[in-house]
């Protein structure tokens, strides 16, 4: 869970994410939505990889990545169990 909090800390993790959202992309793809150099590229996405937000499967001569969905699933639990508690304690 750790990991994942550090992984979207950062905007440019958060934008990757949003466009993966939308749909499966390889990082030349990625890459055309950021100034940024491929080495800052493969970092960030090392880095979602390793928080478990982005998984990446080979198809052909590509590499796409895409968002694994159970981790946010398991983000939002903890999140709505977090609010759900600090409720009550606002409510004794």
């Amino acid at each position: 869970m750790n990991q994942a909090f550090k992984a979207l800390s950062d905007l440019t993790r958060r934008e990757i994410l949003d466009l993966l959202r939308k749909k499966d992309l390889t990082a030349g793809e990625i890459a055309e939505h950021f100034h940024i150099t491929k080495p800052s590229l493969s970092h960030h996405l090392n880095i979602l990889k390793g928080a478990n937000l982005v998984q990446d499967e080979r198809r052909g001569q590509f590499i796409y990545y895409s968002l694994n969905t159970t981790v946010f699933q398991d983000v939002m639990k903890w999140l709505l169990e977090f609010v759900d508690k600090n409720e009550r304690k606002g409510d004794e």
